[in-house]
């Protein structure tokens, strides 16, 4: 009797073994506890918002900014070369005056609705996606001396409030600790968007729109820009880059049209 009342009394509650019994189931759901939030802390993809990834999950990331796909090295455009370093046929028949392009993806769903959602709906956050793709696309051995972005005309920077060019160029900037050459390239004047016009028209609207504030001596400018269409104004940046004083131009953008 005395030993079956003093197994339940109060005293046999607090014996080691009992307490640590305690501290294990504890700590076991306070480690579940820590496990969750840390998950719902993780930020979802910036394309499917379904999986966990930052900026980018795995999945996205293979399926619409893939590394691996054939691009001519120095406009970036899809291609069927045998080689990563050969040319297009464009290219060899008509060299640009920029030496090489880095593109994200191509312009097409979901990327060309996540730039406008960026220029036009004013999701800056896309800035720090994009910048933060380029600069793994970059890799740790480009040797670029200064950033710049490709300016937009007076009026279209006052309507949208912003450059998403220089926003993802901050990003790069900050990312690589590169200077930012934020007031280096202006824009004399300013014209349709190159998107409306046909091909032959692109080259006659941006000719003589760039010039730099003062001579650029540096061995390698990369420019950024949201979209690459023909690549006329790029081409017109990296000669009036040239001209001032840069070796070499390498362009950083986030979609290549076909």
């Amino acid at each position: 009797m005395l030993g079956a009342m003093s197994s339940g009394s109060p005293h046999a509650a607090s014996a080691p073994g009992f307490s640590r019994a305690v501290a294990v189931t504890l700590g076991d759901r306070l480690h579940r506890m820590g496990a969750g939030l840390r998950r719902l802390a993780e930020p979802h993809c910036a394309v499917c918002r379904v999986e966990r990834g930052d900026p980018v999950c795995p999945g996205c990331l293979h399926d619409f900014f893939d590394p691996g796909c054939a691009r001519c090295p120095v406009c970036a455009a899809r291609w069927s070369g045998a080689g990563s370093t050969q040319r297009c046929g464009r290219c060899l028949a008509a060299a640009p005056a920029f030496d090489r392009t880095i593109a994200l993806g191509d312009y097409a769903p979901p990327l060309d609705g996540m730039v406008t959602a960026l220029k036009s709906g004013g999701r800056l956050d896309l800035a720090r996606v994009f910048g933060d793709l380029l600069v793994e696309r970059i890799g740790a051995g480009a040797s670029i001396d200064t950033l710049l972005a490709v300016p937009l005309a007076e009026r279209r920077q006052r309507e949208r409030g912003f450059n998403q060019s220089l926003e993802i160029a901050r990003v790069v900037a900050r990312r690589l600790s590169l200077p930012l050459s934020r007031r280096a390239l202006l824009r004399r004047r300013g014209g349709p968007p190159q998107q409306s016009l046909p091909l032959r028209a692109r080259r006659s609207n941006v000719r003589g729109a760039f010039a730099l504030s003062a001579p650029l001596r540096v061995r390698c400018a990369a420019v950024v820009d949201d979209v690459m269409t023909s690549g006329a104004t790029l081409d017109e940046v990296a000669c009036v880059l040239k001209q001032g004083g840069v070796g070499r131009v390498v362009n950083l953008v986030v979609a290549r049209t076909a």
